[in-house]
């Protein structure tokens, strides 16, 4: 496998925005005025205790959650709403829908289609959306799968794979689709711990083709090794963020170093 997996033009693109985001669950806040903003072909690490919001803001990124108050931007364009004056209006589903294709997404338990074998898996969203003809997805599927080391488990159906295997394939699905972002929500909490290495190569050489990445993970070592930034998060407030050395080796707020200190 080469070093880093070139899969898509090099426009630089993907440059975050969140802006005052808030979002409750009845009395409970899980997103406290979060304002982030996250450069192009940047590699993100959110940490934090469980219940801090680092899902949340994750899911609220692609507007698979909606956000009560302020607003998120993709390269200047409002995720899950447009602009008129000075008011915003939800889009409808479908736009909604199209602007997901944009924002790759790799789930905690991998969500394959387990009804369609692992390229089937990887040429649906392409076809559906008409970005490539059949023929074309099933060569972008190839180089997609040889990128992930996979291309052998073409024909195998996912209940056939390790789950290491359908995580590496849950990401070659998710750049099928060239997104501007992907983001990952504790990608390998769900793996058994001999299996966690093999994806975490997978994300790391990503991190090196220039598309932004968001990872939500307990990982420190990850971290330390390709965040270019690192976000604190308690109480769905951002508590800490900074490169990986600062925050990881000189933490500044007691909550980070206690949180370092346990998972180190």
């Amino acid at each position: 496998m080469s070093e880093a997996l070139d899969l898509h033009s090099h426009v630089v693109r993907g440059h975050i925005s969140i802006t005052h985001v808030s979002k409750s669950f009845g009395r409970f806040k899980a997103l406290d005025n979060v304002s982030l903003e996250l450069p192009p072909g940047s590699v993100t690490v959110i940490l934090g205790p469980s219940g801090s919001g680092k899902s949340t803001l994750l899911r609220a990124i692609n507007h698979l959650e909606r956000v009560d108050e302020g607003f998120i931007r993709i390269d200047g364009d409002y995720i899950g709403y447009r602009r008129k004056g000075d008011k915003l209006y939800e889009l409808k589903e479908k736009a909604i829908l199209k602007q997901r294709t944009e924002v790759g997404y790799v789930f905690q338990n991998f969500n394959l289609f387990p009804h369609l074998t692992v390229l089937e898996n990887i040429i649906e969203a392409p076809i559906v959306h008409k970005r490539l003809t059949r023929q074309q997805a099933i060569e972008r599927a190839g180089e997609l799968l040889d990128a992930v080391g996979l291309r052998h488990k073409a024909d195998a159906w996912p209940r056939h794979l390790s789950g290491g295997q359908q995580q590496r394939i849950a990401i070659a699905r998710a750049l099928a689709l060239d997104p501007r972002v992907i983001l990952f929500d504790e990608p390998t909490s769900a793996l058994d711990p001999e299996l966690v290495g093999e994806v975490l190569d997978t994300i790391k050489k990503l991190a090196r083709s220039g598309t932004t990445l968001v990872v939500v993970t307990h990982e420190i070592g990850f971290a330390r090794e390709v965040a270019d930034n690192v976000v604190f998060m308690v109480d769905g407030k951002i508590v800490e963020q900074g490169s990986a050395q600062q925050v990881l080796n000189n933490p500044q707020h007691p909550r980070t170093s206690r949180f370092l200190a346990k998972v180190l």
